[in-house]
């Protein structure tokens, strides 16, 4: 393994973070997270159209750039170090990828293409707080998650030539405003019961979305409703959809701890500017040897998390699935990066107007999503059976 970046992937970097610290201030992220999308609409073509970010990951074949996943994550890096409010994870992580793995020909010709210019965006909706659980980050996804439609979860049903679908999502991130929805539904009743995942337009009759007020107003969430809405199936009727499913969340998990550590880099960076100005008994706090001691603690986490984030990413060009570690181990150093500042920011780190909230936010939200922590380390221990028939001293 060659762990040195390629001039290609520092010119990512550095390209990128040039354009955010121009387009992505803290004035430019609280007016985007007031808009209606959620999102600078106008910041995500330009990050389309000059750096061609949302087909980064995407085959040229299909009008992307080519790269691959480490690429996706080392761009998550800069973003998550804004906070960007950016449609990113869920169309470039979560959607995108689906399609690539499930679609038809036919399909992955019509949709691709307009998800790599960043002129359609899209989004994964899976039912109840099951999204963790669907991507296989912190069970096996092979259980009911998907629900049956007025029983919880929504529910497929042929009619003639076409699918409908009925029920309801609760958590679908950045599906108030997406073009395209990938729902989950559930259909073949007890018998014959499957997962299956379809192609619903933003605008298509029957749907109702409404956006939901998060903990974390920088991962916009939305409530769907369907109501015998058509949706187009993704691909082809018995493909392995919970196979796809695990592969999209492993690599999406190593994108999600390449952004966190971006993040926690950012929030632990503010805080020693913070500590190396802020003066108590005629001298510098950052000069006293107990907050020396608690950000060094603070960096070596950073450290550590950002090594598994890179190797993550590289890994998911293999058959080795450490996504989940990875990102485990990232929120936890984002979480303390973040809760750290403010602390160490004292009165002006717990106000509304500082950015310290909002990281610290980051961290618990993305806890929420795709987590917890615990249950993350636990599905990799039993993955690899690090405890299975053994004996454990006491």
């Amino acid at each position: 393994m060659d762990a040195s970046f390629t001039a290609e992937q520092d010119e990512i970097r550095r390209t990128l973070r040039e354009l955010l610290r121009k387009r992505c201030g803290p004035e430019a992220l609280r007016a985007a997270l007031d808009t209606p999308d959620g999102h600078d609409p106008a910041l995500w073509s330009l990050l389309g159209e000059r750096l061609g970010l949302p087909g980064l990951a995407l085959p040229e074949a299909y009008g992307g750039v080519g790269c691959s996943t480490a690429e996706l994550a080392l761009a998550a890096e800069e973003t998550g170090r804004v906070l960007a409010p950016t449609p990113l994870l869920a169309t470039c992580a979560l959607a995108a990828p689906l399609v690539l793995a499930l679609g038809t020909e036919a399909q992955r010709a019509a949709v691709l293409p307009r998800l790599a210019s960043g002129a359609l965006t899209a989004a994964l909706a899976v039912p109840g707080t099951a999204l963790a659980t669907a991507l296989a980050l912190t069970g096996d996804n092979g259980g009911a998650w998907a629900g049956g439609g007025r029983a919880g979860g929504v529910q497929a049903r042929r009619a003639g030539e076409r699918w409908l679908l009925y029920g309801q999502v609760e958590q679908v991130l950045d599906g108030h405003g997406a073009g395209l929805l990938l729902v989950a539904a559930h259909t073949g009743g007890f018998a014959r019961s499957r997962t299956l995942v379809f192609l619903v337009r933003g605008n298509a009759d029957g749907l109702v979305r409404v956006r939901r007020t998060a903990l974390d107003a920088t991962r916009p969430q939305a409530r769907l409703q369907l109501r015998d809405v058509e949706g187009e199936l993704l691909g082809e009727d018995g493909a392995d959809v919970l196979g796809a499913l695990a592969a999209v969340g492993d690599a999406a998990a190593a994108v999600l701890a390449c952004e966190a550590v971006g993040a926690a880099d950012r929030a632990l960076e503010r805080t020693v500017e913070y500590v190396g100005q802020r003066e108590q008994f005629g001298r510098a706090i950052g000069s006293f040897q107990a907050v020396k001691h608690r950000l060094a603690d603070v960096y070596v986490g950073v450290q550590a998390a950002r090594s598994a984030a890179y190797y993550a990413a590289w890994a998911t060009a293999g058959p080795e699935p450490v996504g989940g570690l990875a990102l485990a181990q990232a929120l936890e150093a984002l979480r303390r990066a973040a809760a750290e500042g403010i602390q160490l920011q004292g009165g002006i780190g717990f106000t509304w107007e500082h950015e310290a909230h909002l990281y610290f936010k980051r961290a618990a939200g993305d806890e929420l999503l795709f987590g917890p922590v615990h249950r993350l380390r636990a599905h990799a221990a039993d993955a690899a059976r690090l405890f299975g028939d053994r004996e454990v001293a006491v």
